[in-house]
């Protein structure tokens, strides 16, 4: 069999996984919600995992994983976006974005900044509550150009299938590291700071003006939902079929920038050395490698660790909570160590039950290393 056959039974055994790797999108088909729910969000990651949202004005929206897909196309999830304070008459400056943000040492492939930069195709599901033109924007943050491109919605409440190609860009690299490089834009609302010029599509350029000429607004009315779901970004002209990965391993990937920490049952315990009579210290496993090596220390913090369960020194099996905050953490590649202040008084340098969580799937807490 030819090299050349070879090639094309691959490429069209695509939707069986045949090419792997090609998405440089994660959580694209929207499967991980680690978050959960997002109510009453001006900005911030929304329920979907890896997806972002930020705005100017007065824009204000609940985030969820939603069951809504398009019929026969294999995606269990979307993401909604439910408008909750409209914006229907925005100033200048305004804007509403829905984006994910992709890490540069990803995309040296490329070739960026080189002649011979390669053309990206980018693909969706979308269904949106508006009629008319929309535009999805590709933001080369080392180097602060753009490029924009529109698609026109025919039918509002509609699952709608897009396919764009956008032109690599020959002037600046992407940097070769795990910083934020290349943002994947979707503009639902704007003002005329960004509208009042004319939009040359697929050109990259640093005119804030041309950038989305004739953008309908998404977010008018709080009766609007706007969906968005199997997403992905791939080297070519071509758009593949979406590449269907597995729930593990697209929760890993999402976990390299932000993980929970579920307790299994009731009452979950670990070990912890008190370090004072007043505080101790625990190590827990990560799930999976951070994209920074993080710490917090009181004075400069990379990334963020969060309490938002029940966790209590030295008072298993009792119900309650007796840590009162966590003065410094700090995570290698594999575990994270976290110190717990306490309102009870421990012995130093003794060892003590620690009761992680007071109910089954609780998260206690959450690691966030995002862009």
């Amino acid at each position: 069999m030819s090299r050349a056959r070879d090639l094309a039974d691959l490429g069209g055994s695509a939707d069986a996984g045949g090419l792997t790797g090609r998405n440089l999108i994660i959580n694209g088909n929207m499967a991980c919600s680690q978050r959960g729910t997002q109510t009453d969000q001006t900005s911030g990651y929304t329920a979907c995992d890896r997806w972002n949202f930020i705005e100017s004005g007065s824009t204000v929206i609940t985030t969820s994983q939603s069951t809504d897909t398009p019929a026969s196309q294999g995606f269990a999830n979307s993401l909604k976006v439910d408008v909750t304070t409209a914006s229907g008459t925005p100033s200048a400056s305004h804007y509403a974005i829905i984006r994910q943000k992709l890490e540069g040492q990803d995309l040296q492939h490329l070739l960026y900044g080189t002649s011979s930069a390669k053309k990206i195709t980018l693909s969706f599901w979308v269904k949106s509550p508006k009629t008319g033109k929309q535009y999805v924007e590709l933001y080369h943050t080392d180097a602060a150009y753009h490029n924009q491109q529109s698609y026109t919605i025919a039918a509002a409440n509609t699952w709608q299938y897009v396919s764009l190609t956008y032109n690599g860009y020959e002037t600046t690299a992407f940097d070769n590291d795990n910083g934020n490089s290349l943002m994947i834009q979707y503009w639902l609302m704007t003002g005329s700071d960004y509208t009042s010029g004319t939009t040359t599509e697929n050109t990259w350029h640093n005119t804030n003006a041309n950038r989305f000429s004739g953008l309908v607004n998404v977010v008018d009315n709080t009766a609007n939902n706007w969906f968005l779901t199997g997403v992905q970004l791939e080297v070519g002209e071509t758009a593949t079929p979406f590449e269907h990965r597995s729930y593990g391993d697209e929760l890993r990937r999402c976990q390299r920038f932000f993980q929970s920490f579920e307790t299994g049952r009731v009452n979950t315990s670990l070990v912890s050395i008190a370090t004072s009579t007043s505080q101790a210290v625990i190590n827990m496993p990560l799930q999976a490698e951070p994209r920074v090596l993080a710490s917090h220390d009181g004075s400069l913090a990379s990334g963020t660790f969060t309490k938002t369960g029940t966790v209590a020194i030295n008072a298993f099996p009792s119900s309650g909570d007796n840590v009162t905050s966590i003065p410094f953490w700090v995570c290698n590649s594999t575990e994270i160590t976290v110190a717990l202040n306490t309102s009870t008084t421990l012995v130093q340098y003794n060892g003590y039950v620690t009761r992680i969580g007071g109910s089954n799937g609780e998260t206690v807490f959450t690691l966030d290393v995002e862009l």
